[in-house]
């Protein structure tokens, strides 16, 4: 039997907990999380606050409960303020002030990520907030009822910032969405994909402000206003949504790291020191695209991480098998897929990429019901001809689709093996000359 330490328990830790508790019950599992709820889907805060769904006790699918009734030992609100990684003990404080200190046999890190804020005056003010904690929704939930906050600005045209800016929009209020780049959500899609968004999102009343740093927050308490290289405008709520990075305070300068802090593991979740673990959002993944660590913060990352660490952590070795970085969007019924490389990240990776697309209906245009255009884009490298991404967008619901391309980087397939994939036929679900087969066919 071992004791386990979990540091965490969003979906990396819960992930964790609940394969060492359904699997191993002989383990003694203590958790510590420093927020007093856990499990949060932090993807449904603009669903809410944009009143697409009626409540948000769907967006929880654990709790502190559930690991008690399995005989975990659960600290909530406890934050760990170190470990002594020699004596294998961790040092934590309650929300009262009392310390604990609870030994290991193992120990698991999923202590997740946090906001990046940026240093710039006003940030501080009242009135500006950030997307990450299910309060930090409930906040910004709370002052869109206020009356006299009419325009926000959304900082960051990533995808929680276009999500935010269609949930503002949906509350009748008026959205600003800056971003440094040229386009929204260009860390995912190329050009033709975003431009698409664009428009969608300027058709729908967005205000977009591409090509704009934010340089001030104005405001003597509360925000009154914006500064960016190009103009001022009257805001009465900021919203900062530029990215996050790893929180992996507890290891610094202990644990091995890559470039951004983010805890370097390898494919059993283990890190350089002996018995500790690192998963989720504060760790590395696996990319099967470039074929080395790569930092990926995506819940679904977390939750596989959080599962190989639980087995190797009770001494079952499982190794990771690697992720693509599979991701989507829906924003005013426009649905966007991705997986591995666009061509600005295959070409920073070193690869020489080339790509194949097309665009077509869903279905045969006999079909009058439920028929779509849907557009996609093939990535593959130049010499090995190997498939490094795919993008692909409709507002039909095309998103299945975007598996069989990952699976495919995955194995390391070819464009010209899926020029001839035995893909089916039938008018209520496609055309004969599919247009993922046609995209590959016209590779070049």
């Amino acid at each position: 039997m071992s004791k386990i330490v979990l540091v965490g328990a969003n979906h990396a830790g819960t992930a964790a907990a609940n394969t060492i508790l359904d699997n191993y019950p002989e383990n003694e599992l203590v958790i510590f999380d420093r927020n007093n709820n856990i499990s949060y889907l932090g993807c449904g805060t603009a669903l809410y606050v944009g009143r697409q769904i009626e409540d948000t006790a769907g967006l929880f699918y654990c709790s502190p409960e559930i690991f008690a009734s399995k005989k975990a030992v659960v600290h909530m609100e406890a934050e760990v303020k170190n470990v002594d990684f020699q004596e294998k003990k961790v040092y934590a404080v309650d929300k009262n002030g009392i310390e604990i200190v609870e030994s290991y046999d193992k120990l698991i890190l999923a202590t997740g990520s946090l906001p990046i804020i940026p240093k710039i005056p006003g940030v501080d003010l009242e009135n500006v907030e950030n997307v990450k904690l299910f309060q930090d929704g409930q906040k910004i939930d709370k002052l869109l009822q206020d009356g006299s906050i009419k325009n926000v600005a959304v900082v960051g045209a990533g995808y929680i910032g276009v999500e935010i800016a269609e949930a503002i929009k949906r509350r009748n209020k008026q959205p600003l969405l800056f971003d440094v780049a040229d386009t929204s959500l260009s860390s995912y899609y190329d050009e033709w994909f975003s431009h698409d968004m664009d428009e969608i999102l300027k058709d729908n009343g967005v205000e977009l402000h591409y090509n704009e740093m934010v340089k001030k927050i104005k405001g003597d308490t509360k925000v009154t206003g914006i500064v960016t290289d190009k103009g001022e405008y009257d805001v009465d709520l900021v919203i900062v949504c530029i990215g996050f990075y790893p929180n992996s305070y507890i290891g610094k300068d202990k644990i091995n790291t890559i470039g951004n802090g983010a805890y370097k593991v390898n494919l059993n979740q283990e890190t350089n020191i002996k018995d500790v673990y690192a998963i989720g959002d504060c760790a590395t993944v696996y990319s099967n695209v470039i074929k080395q660590s790569n930092y990926i913060a995506l819940a679904t990352n977390a939750v596989r991480s959080g599962v190989v660490a639980g087995h190797n952590a009770c001494g079952t070795s499982i190794e990771s098998a690697g992720v693509q970085g599979s991701n989507g969007i829906c924003i005013f019924g426009y649905k966007m897929v991705s997986t591995g490389l666009n061509l600005k990240a295959a070409k920073k990776a070193g690869f020489d990429p080339v790509y194949t697309q097309y665009e077509d209906l869903q279905k045969p245009a006999f079909i009058k019901e439920e028929n779509e255009k849907v557009k996609i884009r093939i990535i593959y490298d130049r010499e090995s001809r190997r498939v490094l991404g795919a993008e692909m967008a409709s507002y039909y619901d095309i998103s299945m689709g975007i598996h069989m391309f990952s699976l495919a980087i995955e194995e390391g397939v070819t464009i010209d093996k899926i020029k001839l994939l035995d893909i089916f036929f039938l008018p209520h679900f496609n055309q004969p000359y599919n247009y993922i087969t046609m995209a590959a066919l016209s590779a070049k």
